[in-house]
């Protein structure tokens, strides 16, 4: 296995992109995003992690966090896990166009590695990136908001609701609640 790219400091602050195995794009369904972001916020509340900011993709997302109890790489094991199971369920109990076909490459990635039971959902990599500088965090912060602009599906990155861009430009507590720098 790769060393490249995991979370080798548990309190450093990391910028992360999450990914769903190949490529399948889950979060086009508001009710999939919704539940990331229900997760998000649970564990800010409830684990210790610290979010900067977040942008939910089709297919990945985006965050910048650090764990307070110094136990990043098992929120993150624990965030993805519990997304995971709940979008199946999601799946499998709500109208999908395109549930057996999503289904199927989840068993089919489960079925490529050991380390997964029925379905993978999220590949075992979060493409981990410690941030050590102030320049570092804000170009990695403006990827994060400009990633639905370059997509096409907004003109500003605050006009994108699955983002932190506009809580951070209103300066107020969003969705999910917000940690500076400099916390």
């Amino acid at each position: 296995m790769s060393t490249g790219y995991q979370i080798q400091d548990q309190y450093a602050t990391h910028f992360l992109t999450p990914t769903i195995v190949d490529w399948v794009d889950v979060f086009t369904r508001k009710t999939y995003r919704d539940l990331v972001i229900q997760s998000l916020t649970y564990c800010v509340r409830n684990k210790g992690l610290i979010l900067y900011g977040y942008v939910i993709m089709t297919n990945h997302l985006h965050v910048i966090v650090r764990s307070e109890p110094g136990k990043l790489s098992d929120t993150m094991r624990d965030f993805k896990k519990f997304t995971a199971n709940a979008i199946l369920e999601a799946i499998k109990k709500e109208p999908e166009s395109r549930r057996d076909w999503i289904l199927h490459r989840f068993e089919w990635n489960a079925a490529q590695n050991k380390r997964s039971s029925d379905n993978q959902m999220w590949t075992h990599e979060n493409h981990a990136e410690v941030i050590l500088s102030r320049k570092f965090f804000d170009q990695k912060l403006n990827y994060i908001h400009e990633n639905p602009v370059r997509a096409g599906w907004v003109e500003r990155p605050e006009d994108y609701l699955y983002s932190s861009a506009k809580s951070l430009l209103l300066n107020t507590q969003g969705q999910i609640q917000l940690a500076d720098w400099y916390s």
